[in-house]
């Protein structure tokens, strides 16, 4: 198996199924730390941080994999933490793509 970190996402404008159950299963232990929401339809994952210096160059470094990707989180953000949420909303729920950014996050160095 690719590892995620080392793959692009492809675009989705809509048209194909969203992950089952069984596929987020398979691809969740490649991402650690992050959790799957109770309906499946998107992965989550609080990052903390010792200031809001080193917050923002996380979020900084988030933002140029999502434009590398072309797929984007949601973030909450705050003094010393991030929250990242990851869905594909031209599908109503979860692609490969969104395990793929998660693995990219993960892979940065913090």
């Amino acid at each position: 198996m690719t590892e995620l970190n080392k793959i692009r996402c492809v675009g989705c404008e809509g048209g194909i199924p969203a992950l089952t159950s069984d596929e987020i299963k398979k691809l969740m232990p490649q991402i650690k730390g992050w959790q799957v929401s109770s309906d499946g339809k998107f992965i989550s994952r609080r990052y903390s941080f010792k200031d809001f210096y080193h917050t923002m160059a996380f979020v900084n470094a988030v933002a140029w994999v999502s434009h590398q990707e072309n797929h984007h989180p949601d973030m909450e953000v705050g003094y010393n933490y991030c929250q990242m949420k990851y869905t594909t909303h031209a599908v109503d729920g979860l692609t490969q793509n969104d395990f793929i950014c998660a693995a990219k996050v993960d892979a940065l160095e913090i």
